[in-house]
């Protein structure tokens, strides 16, 4: 059984995912590709690196450093996907090595120590230092799509709703859940 701190940081990381799914659904082709300037990273780079990063720290998470010999860091920041299916190729290889990792983990691996560049965490401290990293880059894919999406609908409260967002939230009774459950529930509607 998962720990309350397992079980939240997975429902997290899958909203996050999921912000970056909603960003590239709005986004043209185009738009995955395009770079504000030569030092700023379009989508596709940001995903490349997503990529490089989950397949480098989580595979054999426990067992072989962070930083796999055959990670080639600098190559992701070439900005040279090409299309639409390669970027989200590469989007959901990485997820599913990272999550599959994250949903084999118990809570007694939270205190084991692994290694980043030989540089020692623990489990938990691993997984939090992917907590800042990842989300700060699917903010950035979030501002770019923004800025090349025809008629951006938002991924969270749109301007001008929070005072009827807030009553209706406020109407229900007080309950224990996670943030994200909604958010999540709808991605699994709209699978159906």
């Amino acid at each position: 059984m998962h720990t309350s701190y397992l079980e939240s940081v997975i429902k997290q990381f899958e909203y996050y995912k999921l912000l970056g799914e909603k960003t590239f659904n709005q986004v043209p082709d185009e738009g995955l590709l395009w770079q504000y300037n030569e030092e700023s990273n379009s989508i596709a780079t940001i995903v490349k690196h997503l990529w490089g990063n989950m397949l480098s720290r989580w595979t054999n998470f426990l067992t072989t450093d962070g930083e796999k010999e055959w990670r080639n860091r600098d190559a992701e920041f070439a900005n040279d996907i090409e299309t639409r299916e390669e970027l989200l190729s590469k989007w959901h290889e990485g997820w599913k090595v990272f999550l599959t990792t994250l949903y084999s983990l118990r809570e007694d691996d939270l205190e084991k120590v692994i290694y980043i560049r030989n540089q020692g965490h623990t489990v938990m401290e691993a997984i939090n230092r992917q907590l800042a990293h990842y989300p700060y880059h699917i903010g950035q894919i979030v501002l770019i799509g923004k800025i090349c999406a025809e008629n951006w609908v938002s991924l969270s409260i749109p301007r001008g709703t929070s005072n009827d967002f807030n009553a209706e939230k406020f109407s229900k009774p007080k309950q224990k859940a996670h943030f994200t459950d909604e958010f999540l529930e709808q991605k699994s509607v709209h699978r159906k």
